[in-house]
């Protein structure tokens, strides 16, 4: 994977009351170099519960590449190519979620949990030739 079509990359992850703050943690870590810091912010759910919200955004081409490794990991990642039609939107995102219990483990399986976001180079930027970038990238890993 010698260059790196994306401008960056967003990770995100709840942790909702019943969740431990540093499993949830833990998780996202699974998709990160080892200096990459996660922002924490705290929200109420609807019937006033703490909800604490991981991100991070990765834009140093190393560590996209650090990432990327891990979503090559995927047992099915050619369902992830198969499917970019409908994973890029019209702003030139890519969007993947990850199952957050899986990556607590060490796992990269696709799921709920976890929200990967990353903003797709298209020069001019067009959802089509960010699809063909994004088709580019994912056949390379």
């Amino acid at each position: 994977m010698s260059s790196v079509p994306f401008h960056y990359v967003d990770l995100r992850a709840f942790c909702y009351a019943t969740e431990d703050q540093k499993r949830v943690e833990a998780a996202l870590s699974t998709f990160l170099p080892e200096e990459c810091e996660l922002e924490r912010a705290e929200s109420e759910g609807h019937f006033g519960d703490r909800i604490v919200v991981y991100s991070t955004r990765v834009e140093n081409a190393d560590d996209i590449r650090h990432v990327l490794s891990q979503v090559a990991t995927l047992a099915d990642i050619d369902a992830v190519r198969a499917e970019l039609d409908d994973r890029v939107d019209d702003n030139c995102s890519f969007f993947l979620t990850f199952d957050k219990q899986a990556a607590f483990g060490g796992e990269v399986r696709r799921g709920d949990g976890i929200t990967l976001r990353a903003k797709v180079e298209a020069y001019p930027a067009k959802r089509e030739k960010a699809i063909a970038n994004a088709r580019e990238l994912l056949d390379e890993l």
